[in-house]
């Protein structure tokens, strides 16, 4: 059903590895380089948070600031009990797309420090923290936010539900809404 979503939900991750790894046979630039690879990492989570999420899988998250400066982070999940082929094909992609990633970056940071290419940290920890971020934001629409998650690491760990403020709002268009309120 959004085959441009699919396509650039996968396009910007794989161009960012891809130029990541053969940016020097490409160009002698490390600036050149650098910031191809970064701008091609924030068109990716732009558009994973702002457009493919939504489109794919139903989900959305956003981050709003009060007027008293505290952070408000907000996880909306449509309410769609059935999903038709085409579009489950879609939300696998998606998740696979959303969970490899991170992986690959994260193994790029390894290859990176062990080979003392110090220079290239600070762009490999740009790449694992924008992808993470949607992964966090994405599974927590998932999950149906923090009261799930808590109680699903509490299972994991063993520890006790700590409670946590919450705020659920069920919006005109059938979407769910859920906020944790915390403070940066």
């Amino acid at each position: 059903r959004h085959p441009l979503a699919t396509f650039f939900h996968l396009f910007f991750r794989v161009s960012a590895i891809v130029t990541y790894l053969f940016c020097d046979w490409f160009s002698n630039s490390f600036v050149a380089c650098f910031v191809t690879i970064l701008l091609l990492l924030s068109f990716d989570f732009w558009s994973v948070k702002n457009v493919t999420g939504r489109l794919l899988v139903g989900l959305r998250w956003w981050n709003q600031i009060d007027e008293d400066g505290k952070s408000h982070w907000m996880f909306e999940a449509k309410r769609v009990p059935t999903i038709a082929a085409s579009t489950e094909a879609e939300a696998r992609i998606f998740w696979l797309g959303l969970i490899i990633c991170p992986v690959i970056w994260t193994m790029f940071f390894f290859s990176t420090l062990f080979s003392l290419k110090l220079k290239w940290l600070a762009l490999v920890i740009a790449g694992i923290s924008l992808q993470t971020a949607n992964l966090y934001g994405y599974i927590h629409c998932k999950l149906g936010g923090q009261k799930t998650i808590s109680r699903v690491t509490s299972r994991l760990f063993g520890t006790a539900d700590v409670p946590k403020r919450q705020s659920r709002r069920i919006s005109e268009d059938g979407t769910e809404e859920h906020g944790k309120i915390g403070t940066r």
